[in-house]
């Protein structure tokens, strides 16, 4: 964050949450309000990031929209899921790597003369 007037205000509206004289929410809307009016955060490409950091450390889970939270499950999920794509492509690689070996074995032979094959 670039803005000194927005890092004073944060500073000062968390100690009003701590204090549980302020709603997280409200410090939420008041910084996105600030953010809307201010050319110096308006400019600040990090801001936007750093206040989706700070709503999800003050705001409970109960009071992100719930379609919000959705959508942060549901990533998470796939993330996990595209781990273990990523680990099973891994062990599946090790084993087919393991199995060209034995083959390599298998596939050497002696040729066929034509007295081998009257048995």
């Amino acid at each position: 964050m670039q803005c000194e007037r927005l890092i004073k205000q944060i500073k000062t509206w968390y100690l009003h949450v701590k204090a549980e004289t302020m709603a997280p929410a409200r410090m939420v809307q008041f910084m996105k309000q600030h953010v809307a009016s201010c050319s110096v955060c308006r400019e600040d490409g990090d801001v936007l990031d750093e206040i989706e950091k700070i709503t999800e450390l003050i705001l409970p889970d109960s009071k992100i929209p719930k379609a919000v939270r959705l959508k942060q499950e549901m990533d998470d999920a796939l993330e996990e899921a595209d781990e273990e794509v990523a680990d099973e492509a891994a062990d599946t690689e090790d084993e087919a790597e393991g199995e060209e070996d034995v083959f390599a074995e298998d596939e050497i032979e002696e040729p066929l003369t034509p007295d081998s094959t009257k048995l």
